[in-house]
């Protein structure tokens, strides 16, 4: 579940201020010498990317956030680099599996010495806990599990406010906020929600999840579930049509949602959004949805980053320009880009002497919203030692329109509502 945080972003770089010792020699000794400059290395600046870019969910599914943090890097080794020194990316594919995410891990970590991990997207982040005891930063990573929540030295793209110690969120409990359905609630004037699910266990528990917020935003919730090996979409669109459904939030795969939103346009629902996540915020929208038309004009995204559609905005412009030959283009991929920017500010901030573990750690720590210039809402990483009960918390919003794609919704740093944080467990 993603956190936001409130504030204004500060950007700044650590001053190293050094302080001279004594010395017996006479002043003139020292005249007309120039003080020798801190030596700097110019060996590239290893930063290792892991994904589940092979996985069961997918090939393609995981290799947004990857693409995006390359891309930034190429372009600022174009540019010269972090103070002349360029930036070697080193990949691995963990096969969306906790033993391949073990060894890849201990290969970025151990072998190959990276200074940190950037962008990680992991199917299981089982090698975790290994990357935290070697005080490795990994910036800029998705919480598709509750590594971000649960170890230090690990900031996920969203932020946290968890202690970190070892334990995911508080007492093993995270919590998020109800924001997206105080949205549509009170910009779209919903009030029944149909959940749509499979009798899979990670899909009904997070089916469970959005149940408990819409009903804390006083919604009336019509449950859909269907079975995973062999789905009735069409029975599940037809008593969502029935019950009146403005809003379906799902627990499903691309696939799956594709189907449904055949199904819905094959029995005549209509709903005022079709609401799915930054996951499927992507450029695929027209072949994906192919043949629900209808249904596909009523899909609605919701984030915590800046629509990569708005080219208006310089930050994103950039990513555009430096992603133009790319296929495809989603909001993993500019979010791995906002990673990578995050771990250039911070390696920018270390002194002369050269850029380690520790000194972008700190930067990362230091407890300062961060917005890659714009492209995130504020994101912070505290420790409190009790969950928040309420938070004030913004989102991203957009719209599909055929010929138009994702069309922005309001303002990200606008879109702001005082709501209650839900427990829940991973």
């Amino acid at each position: 579940m993603r956190r936001t945080a409130t504030g204004a972003a500060v950007a700044g770089l650590l001053l190293l201020i050094g302080t001279a010792c004594g010395s017996r020699l006479p002043e003139s000794d020292f005249e007309d010498r120039a003080t020798p400059a801190p030596r700097q290395s110019t060996a590239p600046i290893r930063v290792g990317v892991i994904s589940s870019a092979t996985s069961p969910v997918g090939g393609s599914a995981f290799t947004g956030p990857r693409d995006g943090a390359k891309a930034f890097f190429d372009r600022l080794d174009a540019r010269g680099g972090i103070d002349g020194r360029r930036v070697e990316v080193r990949t691995c594919d963990d096969g969306g599996s906790g033993v391949g995410n073990n060894e890849c891990v201990h290969r970025l970590v151990d072998e190959d010495e990276v200074v940190a991990l950037v962008a990680t997207t992991a199917l299981d982040y089982a090698g975790a806990s290994r990357v935290s005891r070697a005080g490795v930063p990994d910036i800029g990573g998705q919480p598709i599990g509750a590594a971000y929540d649960t170890y230090p030295h690990l900031y996920g793209i969203y932020g946290s406010l968890a202690p970190r110690e070892g334990t995911p969120g508080w007492n093993g409990e995270l919590y998020g906020g109800t924001e997206v359905y105080r949205y549509f609630k009170r910009v779209q004037g919903a009030r029944t929600a149909a959940v749509v699910s499979y009798n899979q266990s990670a899909s009904a528990a997070y089916a469970r999840l959005v149940t408990q917020g819409l009903r804390a935003e006083g919604y009336r919730v019509v449950p859909e579930q269907v079975d995973f090996a062999l789905p009735d979409f069409r029975a599940a669109a037809a008593d969502l049509k029935a019950q009146g459904a403005d809003l379906v939030f799902d627990a499903l795969d691309t696939h799956g949602n594709a189907r449904l939103c055949k199904a819905m346009d094959d029995v005549g629902a209509r709903v005022t959004a079709k609401v799915t996540n930054v996951q499927n915020w992507t450029s695929t929208v027209p072949e994906d949805y192919k043949d629900a038309p209808r249904c596909r004009n009523a899909l609605w995204a919701t984030g915590a980053s800046r629509n990569y559609e708005d080219v208006g905005d310089p930050a994103v412009r950039e990513f555009r320009d430096a992603t133009e030959g790319l296929p495809v283009h989603s909001q993993w991929q500019l979010e791995g880009w906002a990673a990578a920017r995050w771990f250039t500010d911070a390696a920018k901030s270390c002194p002369p002497s050269g850029v380690t573990r520790g000194c972008v750690d700190a930067f990362m720590n230091r407890g300062a919203p961060y917005t890659a210039g714009g492209l995130l809402v504020p994101v912070t990483y505290e420790r409190l030692a009790e969950p928040p009960r309420t938070r004030r918390t913004c989102l991203s919003v957009a719209r599909w329109r055929d010929g138009r794609g994702w069309v922005t919704q309001g303002d990200m740093n606008t879109n702001c509502f005082d709501v209650p944080q839900i427990a829940y467990r991973p």
